[in-house]
């Protein structure tokens, strides 16, 4: 009963979501020799203005392609996957997000790219750091769009203000704390918080760690003084002024204006460098990144694929799929249109072509990824089946922890339960 009452919810959204696309059709070869393909991506609308440019000039170039576009914000675009899934007919090209690309791949949704590497899609001036993210059980199921890295993106006069001439080199976890001592001393906070899943991860990985085993089947480490230690800081700094509280945190709603970064509150914010672009427009004066803290922030560090390119299973039209990858990687005119909106490009050619095309602020992107890539290590596998339920486990059980509510001993405990629960239908 269950199952049938998800099927007819599953078609009923498939119409909705048919009635919303451009087409509605499968892409597929005419009898004319024109290929359709069918494309669908999230994003803001300035990500769907410059995506449609690129997509004419692709036309432009090869004109016996058509292509039908679908795209919506980042939670309805899962909401209209999921039904197409379901139905067999998803678009043949599909942005996928790191925390969904294992799933679509275990249900067999993915098509491995693998073959088209060096033949449709050519990765030659591509880092295999970067291209091997796209991998999950020795399969090529997506293509980087572009990359980011984590820093600390901050403002440098507020931080004098506070009477520090510059954040410390090679700065440690307790560095970082003495830093927040003294710049809650003067009313600042050092930073708006962290997400916690990212930046726990980044610290289980300059310990050798990761959040997620290699299998997805279970926590990637067995020790909770970890969680003890990361945790207890990031509470140690609400108690100590350095951090804003659960309180005014839930009240800006992640909303970039309302950031005490922007309000000249807080100095800085931890997030990936294609946020920043974004950041410095609203805050509207200097602002500058710095690396992460260490020890060992070369083993924590690792290029991040902001979304990847991926082709569906079901796709008629493969090849031609593929091709419009390529493209997207590698052709000189898009890329000037794209300018690193997706995160920096992945080939080293692009990035030098399109360099005189930048902003100042994105110029700033480009150059710190630039300095980060040789010291990152590879990334960890992508996250497995279950992990948007882990992480919002984790969200839930850290915003008890910052009210005071747990003990970090206790939210370590019922973090471990609650993922393990999860992670073991992996098995």
């Amino acid at each position: 009963m269950v199952k049938k009452a998800i099927f007819l919810i599953m078609a009923a959204l498939l119409v909705l979501t048919t009635a919303c696309s451009s087409s509605g059709e499968s892409g597929g070869t005419s009898g004319d020799g024109s290929v359709t393909l069918r494309i669908a991506w999230w994003g803001s609308d300035a990500r769907h203005e410059y995506t449609q440019k690129v997509i004419d000039l692709y036309k432009t170039k090869n004109p016996n392609v058509k292509i039908d576009v679908e795209y919506a914000s980042f939670d309805d675009y899962w909401k209209k996957l999921a039904p197409q899934a379901a139905a067999n007919q998803l678009p043949d090209i599909v942005q996928m997000d790191i925390s969904y690309i294992s799933q679509y791949a275990k249900n067999g949704q993915l098509e491995d790219l693998s073959p088209y590497l060096g033949n449709q899609i050519k990765v030659d001036d591509v880092s295999e750091n970067v291209i091997s993210t796209g991998v999950i059980n020795d399969k090529q199921y997506g293509v980087p769009a572009g990359v980011n890295v984590l820093g600390f993106q901050y403002d440098p006069a507020l931080l004098k203000k506070a009477g520090v001439d510059s954040i410390p080199e090679n700065m440690t976890w307790e560095s970082y704390e003495e830093l927040g001592k003294q710049t809650a001393a003067k009313g600042l906070f050092l930073d708006g918080g962290v997400a916690p899943d990212i930046f726990f991860h980044y610290f289980l990985r300059t310990k050798g760690l990761s959040l997620y085993n290699a299998e997805g089947t279970g926590l990637g480490y067995d020790d909770d003084k970890l969680f003890v230690e990361f945790f207890g800081l990031m509470r140690r700094m609400i108690e100590q002024g350095a951090a804003p509280s659960p309180d005014l945190v839930n009240q800006t709603k992640g909303i970039i204006e309302e950031s005490d970064l922007v309000k000249e509150k807080g100095i800085g914010v931890w997030q990936w460098s294609n946020q920043f672009v974004a950041l410095q427009q609203v805050a509207n004066r200097p602002l500058e990144i710095a690396p992460m803290p260490g020890p060992d922030m070369e083993k924590g560090l690792y290029m991040q694929p902001s979304m990847y390119w991926a082709v569906t299973s079901n796709s008629k039209v493969k090849e031609e799929a593929a091709k419009f990858i390529d493209f997207w990687v590698n052709d000189v005119e898009a890329n000037k249109l794209i300018k690193g909106e997706r995160g920096v490009p992945i080939s080293g050619k692009i990035k030098e072509a399109i360099a005189p095309e930048l902003s100042d602020a994105t110029k700033q992107v480009f150059d710190f990824v630039a300095s980060m890539e040789p010291k990152a290590s590879p990334m960890s596998s992508p996250p497995p089946v279950g992990s948007p339920e882990v992480i919002a486990s984790l969200a839930d059980v850290v915003e008890e922890l910052n009210f005071g509510k747990v003990t970090p001993e206790q939210a370590a405990a019922t973090f471990r339960k609650n993922a393990e629960a999860v992670l073991a239908n992996n098995k």
